[in-house]
């Protein structure tokens, strides 16, 4: 089986500024705010919500759009 080539990478749209993949449509939407007790935890809360997401969706479920810059 091929690895995925499949990054997270800061994306700019005109609707939309945040983390997405580079093989599909899906992007990374935190859910609630910030939790943490520091600046660094809250940080760290973000980042393994948003790595965790990454790892687990499944790029075929989150098409590109037509308009999509990133395309």
């Amino acid at each position: 089986m091929e690895p995925m080539r499949r990054k997270l990478v800061w994306t700019e749209r005109p609707n939309f500024l945040g983390w997405g993949c580079t093989e599909c449509g899906w992007v990374f939407n935190a859910v609630g705010p910030l939790v943490g007790e520091s600046i660094d935890e809250m940080k760290m809360n973000y980042e393994q919500q948003r790595d965790k997401e990454f790892k687990s969706h499944v790029c075929a479920e989150h098409p590109r759009t037509i308009n999509d810059p990133t395309s």
